[in-house]
């Protein structure tokens, strides 16, 4: 669907200001990625937490059954660090994994993630007629 004569004039202006902000063109055309890492957590975590997680319900019926509050509260206590311990990322393996670099992975490794964009890219100018803007 094209642009009305209007949309495209405050499309080109908003393209002008955001040319003259150093700052925030900085930011968007820096090596890192738009979407920040998915950050995966171990199988062992993940069951070792579940596990314990359900042993949090267990306890929340418990305190439920013997009418005990703070049972009950002790439940839930330990039913969230389980889901906690489940759905963060283990502290120690990431370093130790990529030999003392930092977490954040390379531009390098989404050298193919960016041939991938450079094609939609691509067939998007070719609907649109070949022009970029």
């Amino acid at each position: 669907m094209a642009l009305s004569e209007r949309e495209q004039e405050l499309l080109a202006q908003l393209e002008k200001q955001l040319n003259e902000d150093p700052a925030f063109a900085s930011t968007m055309t820096g090596p890192q990625p738009l979407v920040a890492p998915a950050v995966s957590s171990s199988p062992r975590n993940l069951v070792i937490g579940a596990l314990v997680a359900v042993v949090g319900l267990g306890i929340i019926i418990a305190g439920v059954s013997t009418k005990l509050i703070l049972l009950g509260v002790l439940g839930f206590v330990v039913a969230a660090a389980g889901v906690y311990f489940a759905t963060t990322a283990p502290k120690g393996k990431g370093t130790k994994a990529t030999g003392g670099a930092s977490a954040r992975p390379t531009p390098s490794k989404y050298k193919g993630n960016s041939r991938f964009m450079q094609n939609l890219e691509n067939k998007w100018d070719e609907r649109q007629g070949g022009s970029r803007f």
